[in-house]
């Protein structure tokens, strides 16, 4: 590390934070403007609002436009080098192109490595308080359908148990119309149904109210009524209540074993969660291809200087983010591979970065 090291480094740290604040206060205010009616239905103070909603709104904008910060910090900090002639003196000096990329390449993977971490474990704690301020005071004025109260709910509980039930509250953690089956071989040898079924807070189980149990072997069944009865299910109160939010709040260990805990149970619609999964590692390495990307494409001295590379900067920005979203509803509504999904746009702009650097003049 030498001069120009630092140099670069301390400029490209010092823009990038300056726009990530910045675009902090914008988003906030644009927030707050917006939400100005929720705010006051809701009755809570300003302090309130800050710590229980912007304390983890903010950090989610942060997450959400992490990558496109270091690329307009990137742009920004090499156009100005290039427009005072600093590229050209660095390059005539005998310094290499790849030697000018170094301090680049080591501030967008120390940065990538910021986000890698916080996506992994800051931002979905930020996330789990903004989006219960968002449930309990913002969505309830809303059109959205209630989430304490679930109906027709069907899961596997094991690979051979599965249970059902018409109607669930999670306030009172009651569920009507329970029903088990657990298979062998193909065939049902234990069936298993209720009228009431609560969640008892102090077994930890659940309390069956009005259970008939069916013995079933080949042509003969042995059936039991019992008034009130107890059963250890691998279902938890928590794991009832339809949160839209569940993806967002997890950390990455958690939400892992979330979706391993869904495929066990048989549930539909995990590609959401999977996407969602990849994405919180493939999206650090963005970073570091907008920054090659960014680097390339500003530090040529051009005609229209900063204003044109910030105009190509957005162009680029706009088509991986279209292509991003493309991929992931492609995904979600579809039958594309979530790996893929999360990675593509990756893959794609990686060979435009390298495409970029072939042609760059050096």
């Amino acid at each position: 590390m030498r001069k120009i090291d630092w140099y670069i480094l301390k400029k490209l740290f010092v823009t990038f934070f300056f726009c990530m604040f910045l675009f902090t206060f914008i988003a906030v205010a644009v927030d707050s403007s917006e939400k100005t009616d929720d705010f006051v239905k809701s009755g809570l103070t300003t302090s309130q609002i800050i710590t229980q909603y912007y304390f983890g709104f903010v950090p989610y904008i942060w997450g959400l436009l992490f990558p496109l910060f270091v690329f307009i910090a990137v742009i920004f900090l090499t156009s100005r080098m290039a427009a005072r002639s600093e590229v050209i003196a660095i390059l005539a000096s005998g310094t290499s192109y790849d030697r000018f990329l170094r301090p680049y390449v080591i501030g967008g993977f120390l940065l990538a490595l910021m986000l890698w971490f916080a996506n992994r474990y800051v931002i979905p704690k930020a996330q789990e308080m903004r989006s219960n301020f968002q449930a309990i005071y913002i969505d309830k004025y809303g059109v959205k359908s209630d989430p304490f109260h679930t109906s027709t709910i069907y899961k596997r509980s094991d690979p051979n148990t599965y249970v059902g039930f018409r109607y669930y509250d999670t306030s009172s953690k009651t569920a009507s119309g329970f029903y088990l089956d657990r298979v062998k071989d193909n065939r049902v040898v234990y069936n298993l149904r209720a009228d009431i079924m609560t969640w008892d807070t102090a077994k930890r189980n659940w309390k069956l109210t009005n259970a008939t149990e069916r013995y079933i072997n080949g042509l003969q069944e042995t059936v039991n009524i019992k008034h009130e009865m107890h059963l250890n299910l691998n279902i938890k109160p928590a794991d009832l209540r339809d949160d839209e939010y569940i993806k967002d709040k997890l950390t990455t260990p958690d939400l892992r074993k979330f979706i391993k805990m869904e495929e066990l149970r048989g549930s539909e619609g995990l590609n959401t969660l999977k996407v969602e999964l990849y994405r919180r590692t493939a999206t650090p390495f963005t970073v570091l291809l907008l920054t090659l990307i960014g680097v390339v494409v500003s530090s040529r001295r051009i005609r229209g200087g900063s204003g044109l590379h910030l105009a190509i900067g957005i162009v680029i920005a706009v088509v991986f983010i279209l292509l991003d979203r493309f991929s992931t509803v492609f995904s979600i509504k579809g039958d594309f591979p979530p790996l893929i999904a999360a990675w593509l746009p990756d893959v794609i702009f990686g060979g435009v970065a390298y495409w970029l650097y072939r042609i760059a003049p050096k």
